[in-house]
């Protein structure tokens, strides 16, 4: 993502980045297991609320700095090996968003999460991209509304879990606009729920037609209680023979 450190480190990156950064803390800090990936955005660590002992971050191989370089798309882990992935703004930003999810799935152990954020495409921050002129991050990314994820998702056997929407103000850059805008934060999760700038998406893994086998816990004798009265002395003469 050409510009997003940059970004990052302005009042309007720190706005958004803030209240993702506070609510997938939240999410992550309830997922249990033992590996745990996060794809993209390297230098924020959305995983340190997560409490499983292998934690790790994955980006592009030009970044050399990241324990596993690979594209999101191309992940190398073995299926059904990943008890949790974090997506931070992947998709939207990703030339191949569909084949991200579908490597996502594969990786994931049945009942495994995947945590997504996003900007919203109607909201404040979905028309200050269609009216930007320089397509600079974050206004270059091709934005995926909710609705639209968890259709995609659907269709690959992950199921909602959770959903938020945060950071309602406008995407103004003064940090002094920003904090007089703070009042719509407040008053959105009640008045506008749908519309705020960026959201958060958890879902969970199902595999279909997976059948629990039970061990025999019961012994033959117990078993055999079951049975009328008239069979258990048929079988009790049968033994004494």
């Amino acid at each position: 993502m050409t510009g997003i450190e940059d970004w990052l480190e302005s009042p309007q990156g720190n706005y958004v980045f803030d209240w993702e950064q506070a609510r997938v803390d939240q999410v992550v800090a309830d997922i249990f297991g033992f590996n745990a990936v996060q794809i993209g955005l390297p230098c924020r660590d959305f995983l340190r609320s997560n409490r499983m002992r292998w934690r790790t971050r994955c980006d592009e191989p030009a970044d050399p700095d990241i324990a596993v370089r690979a594209r999101a798309w191309e992940l190398p882990f073995d299926s059904a090996s990943i008890d949790l992935v974090v997506l931070p703004h992947v998709l939207e930003f990703s030339p191949q968003p569909h084949q991200v999810l579908r490597e996502v799935e594969r990786v994931l152990v049945p009942d495994g999460s995947v945590v997504i954020t996003g900007f919203n495409p109607y909201s404040l921050w979905g028309l200050r991209r269609r009216l930007a002129r320089r397509r600079s991050f974050p206004w270059q990314g091709q934005y995926l509304s909710m609705p639209r994820l968890k259709d995609w998702l659907t269709l690959l056997s992950l199921e909602t879990q959770a959903g938020a929407f945060g950071c309602y103000a406008p995407a103004v850059t003064d940090p002094r606009w920003i904090q007089r805008w703070s009042f719509m934060d407040k008053a959105g999760d009640r008045w506008w729920p749908f519309v705020g700038g960026v959201y958060l998406l958890q879902a969970v893994k199902r595999v279909r037609g997976m059948r629990l086998i039970m061990p025999r816990w019961r012994p033959a004798k117990a078993q055999a209680k079951r049975l009328s009265p008239a069979v258990q002395k048929h079988r009790k003469e049968a033994i004494e023979q």
